[in-house]
């Protein structure tokens, strides 16, 4: 009977120690690995498109997003960025869309597009969330980015 007790006791210490209740706020998802983050460069618009690639956390140096895809694009002379994340689910994207517009400077509310478009440092972004994914586009004025951005929302499926 003692004995019954001794191991009743361990195991409930054991199991208050590791109850699996490890909270992590929802702007701050783990971190990835490159077996997580999928290469979506099939996504991403080939029309002046240079060289894409996988960035492994805080795309766009935005240091509240986790990794993802990213395009270095080249048309017109103009220089730009594409990314995609893939948030794995629809309520996580819309997260990441908050974060993305609390790391922006003058963030401007896009009600037709249900995205914002302000400044990451120099550089302007503009970002919108669609199902699962967070996209941006980091490099073009507004007027610019906004059919880009449609083009890239119609791949986002």
């Amino acid at each position: 009977m003692r004995s019954l007790a001794i191991f009743l006791a361990a195991l409930t210490v054991c199991a208050a120690q590791d109850s699996g209740f490890k909270t992590r706020p929802a702007s701050h998802p783990p971190a990835q690995t490159s077996a997580t983050i999928q290469d979506l460069s099939r996504m991403l618009p080939t029309k002046g498109l240079q060289h894409s690639g996988i960035v492994m956390d805080h795309v766009f140096g935005i240091s509240k997003l986790p990794g993802g895809t990213v395009g270095n694009y080249e048309s017109g002379g103009k220089k730009y960025r594409i990314f995609i994340i893939d948030a794995r689910a629809n309520q996580d994207a819309a997260f990441l869309l908050l974060d993305a517009k609390s790391a922006l400077t003058n963030p401007e509310y896009l009600a037709s597009f249900g995205g914002y478009f302000g400044q990451n440092g120099l550089e302007p972004v503009f970002v919108f969330a669609k199902q699962r994914y967070l996209a941006g586009i980091g490099g073009l004025p507004r007027d610019q980015a906004d059919p880009l951005a449609r083009t890239l929302a119609s791949k986002l499926q």
